[in-house]
């Protein structure tokens, strides 16, 4: 199945001599296969390589002009794959794009940190960034049709959106394909870092994670329960953060006395993913968490649209000590709306302290029957 992804017709504008095209996102999210696509319809010639590549590694991290330039001479467009694996990237990037005046460069990376670190600083002003997620129920209903997927939601719930996943036949070969990604792919960035070399422990905070969807989350519980130090956990979910596995969420507060905000909750990039955390496939009717795999599905499908949209939205959840909670409240440009999360249609009721404290807030509930107005 091709799938129309978003940025396929979003890119011609930012690719010019004397900037940097960053596509940055999880691995196995289809960022190669995009940004190769995209050069098939370009003119000129390219240079393709990938950041692992020792050879490439050496000339960039060299940061010699000279060759640097030999190196590229003649290429009308370069493409780097997993940029993040050079440790002088930003800065050899920067050589590039004011000394090779007539080349288009384009970049991608899988770790958030890498890119912010090691490119963003160095190429302020000459760089254009995008980021990518798994793939969009949007862009599955351009494809497929809304009705397809309306009929796919189940499995979407369980398996998640990563583009692989699409093309392949039985359950048997979409399990075994997330445990890799599992295993494989979202490690590698992990253990890639210095300081991190107990995978065991990483596993067993992501799958605390995993049965904590829609709850706050305790640094210092964790910790307990893990046998670590709070600055640890802290510094392992930020970790997970910016190499797109958890997302992270503050509560929401208008200084009213009785509402939580010292904790966070955490979401999954993707469900699939997720599942294969706490190695648990099972369809929908025979699960006893489908409230939670709705309830993170609809947040990144949020999120989704969010960035792809470019609105410039902050998101929280709120809850009261007194058990009140609503599970995003996203506010743009001043506006705040409330959105609860139910599989099944509910009352569609604000809880009380909300309605009282905030009157002129919308408030939507988004269930099976109407989540595609939602995202």
């Amino acid at each position: 199945m091709d799938i129309v992804r978003y940025f396929s017709s979003k890119w011609q504008k930012d690719f010019k001599p004397g900037k940097v095209l960053a596509l940055y996102g999880p691995r196995q999210v289809g960022k190669t296969t995009l940004v190769e696509t995209f050069l098939k319809k370009q003119k000129g010639v390219l240079f393709t390589d990938t950041g692992e590549n020792s050879d490439l590694k050496e000339i960039l991290d060299s940061l010699s002009l000279q060759r640097i330039r030999n190196f590229f001479a003649g290429y009308d467009m370069v493409f780097i794959d997993e940029v993040q694996e050079i440790e002088n990237a930003g800065k050899a990037l920067k050589l590039m794009t004011d000394h090779l005046k007539k080349t288009k460069i384009i970049v991608t990376g899988s770790a958030m940190m890498d890119l912010a670190g090691k490119i963003g600083e160095p190429l302020v002003g000459r760089q254009v960034v995008y980021q990518m997620f798994p793939v969009a129920a949007t862009e599955l209903r351009d494809t497929l049709g809304g009705a397809a997927v309306q009929m796919m939601l189940p499995e979407l719930l369980v398996y998640g959106s990563y583009p692989n996943i699409f093309q392949l036949e039985n359950r048997d070969e979409k399990e075994k394909y997330l445990k890799q990604v599992r295993d494989s792919y979202l490690l590698k960035d992990i253990l890639a870092y210095d300081g991190i070399r107990n995978s065991k422990k990483i596993l067993d905070l992501l799958r605390m994670l995993a049965f904590r969807i829609g709850k706050e989350i305790s640094i210092e519980n964790i910790g307990n329960a893990l046998g670590m130090g709070k600055n640890t956990v802290a510094s392992y979910l930020d970790l997970l953060e910016k190499v797109f596995i958890i997302y992270n969420v503050r509560g929401f507060t208008k200084n009213m006395d009785n509402e939580i905000t010292k904790t966070s909750r955490y979401y999954f990039y993707d469900n699939g993913v997720r599942n294969a955390i706490i190695n648990n496939f099972n369809s929908i009717g025979m699960r006893d968490d489908v409230g939670a795999l709705w309830e993170n599905f609809m947040f990144m499908e949020r999120m989704k649209k969010q960035h792809y949209g470019g609105k410039k939205a902050a998101n929280y959840f709120w809850r009261t000590y007194t058990q009140q909670e609503i599970d995003l409240i996203e506010e743009i440009d001043g506006t705040i709306t409330a959105y609860e999360f139910k599989y099944s249609p509910g009352k569609n009721k604000p809880p009380t302290l909300w309605a009282k404290n905030y009157p002129d807030t919308a408030y939507f509930e988004v269930h099976k029957n109407n989540w595609f107005e939602f995202i």
